[in-house]
Parts: structure tokens; sequence; C-alpha cells
């Protein structure tokens, strides 16, 4: 995406290792891959955003706020690891607005952050490898058990996400998401590469008898 060269804003360091350049969308959230992520778009940079992305079936990347405002105001600085988007279904909200439903995709480190003329933030990224596949080890077969139960009750926000119940990475990210945690904790479990390392921080937050 072609950036303006007027006062850019700029974050990060050299860009020597860039696989991609891609929109940010900056949120007070965390996004995992294979999670989902339903928006309201209002703001004009993020209307031109869903509609580039949409019509080059692109990504766009979502990193979690760590000072600066989530809608209007400028963003100081964000985490230095997100995950991409990739936008599943677009409809108009009853407001007016339009809503997309999204699924997260893959994680990168962000090298660098520019803001275009629109306010539209620009980030040079660098993919993360995909972490291992991992079978679920027997000893956290109760969290595949609890996940079993808890999606169906999440409504139509989960029927899009597919079920990888015997999968440590898949368990891992869906209970991330779920629990009630901060967000630093929450980024904290984005940025390991470990599926099973992420496990065992959770496992003892969850009641045994779950």
């Amino acid at each position: 995406m072609r950036s303006s060269t007027k006062s850019p804003q700029t974050e990060g360091g050299p860009a020597s290792a860039c696989d991609a350049e891609i929109p940010l969308f900056p949120l007070n959230a965390v996004l995992f891959p294979g999670g989902p992520l339903p928006l309201r778009i209002f703001e004009p940079r993020y209307v031109d955003m869903v509609r580039r992305c949409m019509r080059e079936d692109s990504v766009f990347g979502v990193v979690l706020i760590a000072a600066g405002a989530e809608a209007g105001g400028p963003i100081e600085s964000t985490a230095p690891v997100g995950t991409s988007a990739r936008i599943i279904d677009f409809f108009p909200l009853p407001d007016g607005l339009l809503g997309i439903y999204c699924l997260g995709a893959r994680k990168f480190r962000l090298l660098k952050r520019r803001q275009q003329s629109d306010g539209l933030n620009i980030g040079e990224v660098m993919w993360l490898p995909e972490e291992p596949a991992v079978d679920l080890p027997a000893e956290y077969e109760r969290l595949s058990r609890l996940m079993s139960k808890m999606l169906p009750e999440l409504g139509e926000l989960y029927e899009a996400v597919e079920q990888r119940l015997d999968d440590a990475s898949w368990v891992g990210y869906r209970l991330a998401e779920i629990l009630p945690v901060s967000l630093s904790d929450k980024q904290d479990w984005l940025e390991l590469d470990d599926p099973l390392e992420r496990l065992a921080l959770i496992d003892p937050l969850i009641r045994r008898d779950a």
C-alpha cells in the first residue's frame, strides 16, 4: 500500500528483514491465529482499508495498543508482535455502519510503523514461523473437553472457527482469547512460540473441576 510522504510518523527499527508491508488496525485487543474478530467499521481510513483488502484478497495486521487512542486519536506505540487478519464476511449493521467478521491468520513482528496522511497506520512486518504441530498431551485433555463444551455456548462468534481439539496450539490459543485475563497476559501468550509452554501457564488459571 502506498503511503503519503507528508509528515510520516514512524516507529521501530531498520526494516532489513521486512517480509511484507500491510495496513494495521491497532486495537485494545489481542488477536490469536485462527481466532474470530468481529469489527464495526466507521472511520474512513478503515473503510478504505477494508475495501482494498477485499478487492485484493489481502490481510491487515492487528496489534495491541500500548499507548494511544483506539479510535480517532494518534497511536503512540503498539506491542511488537501482532496477528494478520483475513476478512471472511461483511454486512451492514442496524446503525448503518459496516460490520466485518475476520479470522486471525499468521503472527508477525512489527519492524517499523508509519502513518499515512489519512491516519491509516502501515507496518513493515516480518512473518513469524508457524508453531509446530503438537498433539495435545494427556495432562491437558481436560482443557480440550472444556473447549468442546464452551464453544457451542459462545454462539455465532465461533461458528466459522475450525475445531482442532487435539492440537496443543489451537487449544491454547482459544483458551487465551476466551479467559478473562489482562491484555498484557494475552499479549505474552501470543508472543510465546511453544504451545506447551502456553498451556502450562494457562492450565493453573482454570478450575481443576472444569
